[in-house]
């Protein structure tokens, strides 16, 4: 689609912008609003207004009635403002088109221009150019920067990979220690089977349709210090809030269905209203067929990361639910045992939300960035925690498992933490009553794979906690806080969970009191704890000549005695060891 350039909104980047002034002679703005009517004795200022409908807002970013009438209002800066090391690296530029008498316009793109107006710093700078391939700029400035003494910091050119959605080559630069992206402006078409598009030149408009959403299709002129709204309603929509395609969304869709999750990720992550038209298109099935169809998995899977690391995961869930996409995204191997059912997203969704809230509780500072994330995880995937799949030897897998490494294609780190945090639960939910009471005889029975022997009544507790702690590490934080979501054992709270009757301070206050009964254990860092004697040591014992299952046997014996005697030293370790094999050779 084509469209006149003169239908361009812009306005100057360093101009005070507000419609409150327009009686200023010293007003350097040229703006066509949509919507907008205003006497024609303006038409003598540089700010340029079309007759539409209605009578213009006193100012066109901050709040206003109309605004909080249609939902929300998003405080929109009034230009973009840049950065010292932002004005010496377009200075560059520009200063290179200078050199060369190159008529090029430079355009920085989508997300960087997006967060400027926002008032939010970005570091992520896309220039689009409008008649050279990104390599042949980035040539003529590397020259350039020779020819003043200046040598630039990093040169790279990226090949385009369309199995991995890069479309186009990309040529990077390092300026002021910043790698900046340069790329040719252009259009796309989409064949019926594929999201691969054919390539071509385009103007900045064609290159502003062609992009996922109307808030991602703006533009930043370096040339001019404009900003450019081609599709009429970038502006609009991030002053209102709104997540909408520059075209139809189901045709939008269709051509690249990974921009189903970006609507749903950027919505999340602003706070933003998803258009009606797009929930339709989104939820429609020709949308999910072309998304499970024609969408590399990596991609899903970068996509969900993105949300579930966000600052908004439950609202970018819900809206996967929502649009009932979620067993498209998070793809279950064929013949689970037991059977998953269908609404089983709901309470995947419903832990999620209990978990995040919780983790607000508590404080985000009890997680690292990695615990949080794979704490979400562990909360969406628990409903789950017992389905399993047969893999081609038959052997049993669990579906957590097929999800992240298959649905996903997520590391094999991740899939093995969750799965280990769900392995733990039931041996968390067993100790959960011995540490609130700090009581050993409240232990309940549980299969640990081990056998307590010569541990002291005061240490039963002791030792099995810090066994499990030793097991899930740095996440047993994590595990303890899913535990709570089951607790107690006895009671179903699985219709509560769904009706969102969470009863988190309770749930909280039983996370704290679990926390501090195991940090007063001092089994905090247990994992760390070195063991009084090694491998030597036992064979020595053992009098073994060469080690082998025998001298793991006792390994872990020695681990559980140093956790039932918190203050004993090797050589108690070693009279223990001695005592403990000279009656076990007696019995045999």
């Amino acid at each position: 689609m084509r469209l006149s350039l003169n239908n361009a909104i812009k306005f100057k980047a360093k101009a005070p912008f507000l419609l409150r002034s327009l009686s200023s002679a010293t007003a350097k703005i040229n703006l066509v609003f949509r919507n907008v009517s205003t006497p024609s004795k303006a038409a003598n200022l540089t700010l340029t207004l079309t007759r539409r409908t209605t009578a213009f807002t006193p100012s066109l970013f901050p709040c206003c009635g109309a605004a909080m009438a249609m939902g929300s209002c998003v405080r929109v800066k009034e230009h973009v403002e840049l950065t010292e090391i932002e004005k010496k690296i377009f200075n560059r530029l520009l200063s290179t088109l200078r050199h060369f008498n190159l008529q090029t316009q430079l355009r920085v793109a989508g997300g960087w221009v997006r967060d400027k107006l926002l008032g939010k710093e970005c570091y992520d700078i896309d220039i689009a150019l409008d008649n050279m391939l990104g390599s042949e700029f980035v040539d003529k400035v590397q020259e350039y920067l020779s020819s003043t003494g200046e040598v630039a910091q990093g040169l790279a050119v990226i090949p385009s990979n369309p199995e991995q959605s890069k479309h186009l080559e990309t040529a990077r630069m390092r300026l002021f220690g910043l790698w900046i992206d340069f790329v040719n402006l252009r259009c796309e078409d989409y064949s019926e089977n594929s999201r691969i598009p054919t390539m071509k030149f385009g103007t900045a408009e064609e290159d502003a349709y062609r992009r996922d959403l109307t808030i991602n299709s703006l533009f930043y002129n370096i040339n001019t210090n404009l900003v450019e709204d081609f599709t009429k309603r970038g502006i609009e929509d991030l002053k209102f809030g709104r997540i909408v395609t520059p075209l139809s969304p189901k045709a939008t869709f269709l051509d690249d269905p990974l921009r189903v999750l970006r609507a749903i990720r950027f919505g999340a992550r602003f706070g933003f209203t998803l258009d009606e038209e797009l929930k339709k298109a989104a939820a429609c099935d020709d949308v999910k067929t072309a998304l499970a169809a024609k969408i590399s998995r990596e991609r899903i899977g970068t996509e969900i990361d993105l949300m579930i690391s966000g600052n908004r995961p439950v609202k970018a869930i819900d809206h996967i639910c929502d649009l009932t996409l979620f067993w498209v995204v998070f793809d279950l191997p064929p013949k689970t045992e037991p059977a998953v059912s269908e609404e089983c997203y709901r309470l995947s969704a419903a832990y999620l939300d209990a978990t995040w809230k919780i983790i607000q509780l508590i404080g985000s500072s009890s997680f690292d960035g990695e615990q949080r994330r794979l704490c979400l995880y562990s909360a969406l995937f628990l409903p789950l925690r017992s389905a399993t799949y047969k893999d081609q030897k038959a052997k049993k897998i669990p579906a957590v498992n097929y999800i992240f490494r298959d649905s996903l294609k997520r590391k094999a780190s991740d899939a093995e933490t969750v799965i280990n945090i769900h392995k733990s639960l039931e041996k968390f939910l067993s100790l959960i009553p011995s540490l609130l009471l700090n009581e050993d005889n409240q232990l309940t029975e549980v299969d640990w794979g081990k056998e307590f022997i010569d541990v002291p009544v005061t240490s039963k507790l002791r030792v099995p906690t810090g066994l499990l702690l030793k097991e899930i590490k740095d996440f047993w934080r994590v595990a303890l806080l899913i535990s709570t979501l089951l607790y107690p054992t006895d009671i179903d709270c699985t219709q509560d969970i769904i009706d969102q009757n969470f009863q988190l301070d309770k749930r909280k206050d039983l996370f704290v009191s679990v926390e501090s009964a195991i940090v007063k254990l001092g089994l905090e860092k247990v994992w760390d704890l070195k063991p009084l004697v090694n491998g030597k040591d036992i064979m020595n014992v053992l009098q073994l000549k060469v080690g082998g299952p025998l001298v793991r046997e006792w390994q872990q014996k020695v681990v559980m005695w140093q956790l039932a005697h918190p203050s004993g030293t090797s050589e108690e370790c070693l009279d223990w060891m001695r005592e403990t094999h000279s009656k076990r050779l007696k019995m045999e």
